[in-house]
């Protein structure tokens, strides 16, 4: 199979329809990640009036400009959940529950510590997650253990992603932060020009190789709001005619890191790498259950391949709509004390809810391990 295109900056793109409203560039964001210009180390520390101090203050954001990488480079991944026993005997044993949240997506489990996990146990959590697209795990210690142990477990699934913008535990670019300080009050603001606060997206689907088996675990949470909402990318496809399934096979689109990296750099924000543009198929296959799932999102793609703008953005535009629309195939997380949610990047999207306005903070901490490139396997119609 040919390797995607990959582009770097200077490089024009068209933009997607979506972004009209944002002057030609990707929506700021700043509803969920905080820029270094708003950012309190003291506040965050030492608490306020009305807030606690920060309960993980290990986690606190970072940017650090001399944080300067070379593009990634392809490497072998190395799919653990391919050979998993699908009993799963050492991941959902004795005294483990495990409650599915709907039929098709999304699960719930209690009575395992992922830390302590063998080699097998993590080879069937890498199974499980690709059946059921997302499954938060409670009462778990992750946030508890040193970043270094944390990051040791994450990099069991594939090779770390650092992200290119985002704030980081001191001395640990590995780790992606979602952070909103206590009593910042930019929500009111980015609602005076927005009626919603959806954003679906897969992380960092420019990367030649995106993340698969992804970790996101809670450090501190509003009291009550917060929840992340996931979409079944797998269960989107299917529910499409064979028709139009197999016109969508052989397309491949555009997804840019561009505009994120040129949203940051106006913030005050950092550039860690040059920004890459690369082309993924449209439906990709997952390696471990061999499903097919719709592979793009507003965020990051920008247009398909060899087709006019108009052509483009009317599939683009049926494709999201028919992901955002699709409440069936969709499954609402709500996140408490010691959760890790645990996705796969593959063949879910997912949007935070900005629902609090109470000015409490809401801090969580991704490890992000990438996965293989993208690829699709060939159009069989259902009988």
């Amino acid at each position: 199979m040919a390797p995607a295109a990959v582009e770097t900056l200077p490089v024009q793109l068209p933009v997607h329809s979506s972004y009209k409203s944002y002057g030609g560039e990707a929506p700021p964001g700043d509803y969920k990640e905080i820029s270094t210009a708003k950012f309190s180390e003291e506040v965050e520390k030492k608490g306020t009036g009305d807030f606690a101090p920060a309960s993980y203050p290990n986690y606190l954001p970072t940017w650090n400009p001399e944080q300067k990488y070379a593009p990634l480079e392809p490497f072998e991944h190395v799919e653990h959940g391919k050979d998993a026993d699908p009993t799963y005997p050492e991941l959902l044993g004795d005294g483990v529950t495990i409650t599915h949240l709907t039929p098709k997506t999304g699960s719930e489990v209690r009575g395992i510590q992922l830390s302590k996990l063998s080699s097998a146990g993590k080879d069937q959590l890498a199974r499980l997650v690709a059946e059921r697209k997302v499954v938060a795990f409670r009462d778990q210690d992750l946030a508890d253990l040193p970043i270094a142990e944390a990051l040791k477990f994450g990099g069991y699934f594939g090779r770390h992603h650092i992200h290119p913008t985002s704030g980081s535990p001191e001395g640990h670019p590995e780790i992606h932060l979602v952070h909103r300080q206590a009593g910042d009050n930019a929500i009111d603001t980015f609602f005076a020009n927005r009626t919603s606060s959806v954003a679906w997206h897969s992380d960092v689907s420019y990367e030649a190789q995106p993340p698969g088996t992804t970790f996101l675990y809670v450090l501190d949470l509003p009291s009550t709001g917060g929840d992340t909402l996931f979409a079944n990318a797998a269960e989107a496809y299917n529910r499409l005619s064979p028709l139009f399934q197999e016109r969508l096979h052989g397309l491949k689109a555009r997804h840019s890191a561009i505009e994120q990296a040129n949203g940051s750099v106006r913030r005050g924000g950092i550039k860690r790498r040059e920004p890459v543009v690369n082309e993924h198929p449209i439906v990709r296959t997952h390696p471990v259950t061999g499903e097919k799932a719709l592979f793009v999102n507003p965020q990051f793609t920008r247009n398909i391949v060899g087709l006019k703008k108009e052509e483009s953005d009317a599939i683009l535009n049926f494709l999201y709509d028919h992901l955002a629309w699709g409440a069936d195939f969709q499954v609402r997380v709500k996140w408490e004390k010691g959760t890790v949610v645990v996705w796969d990047n593959r063949v879910t999207q997912h949007s935070a809810i900005v629902d609090w306005t109470t000015g409490e903070r809401r801090h969580l901490a991704r490890i992000t391990p990438q996965a293989e490139r993208p690829y699709e396997t060939p159009f069989v119609a259902k009988s």
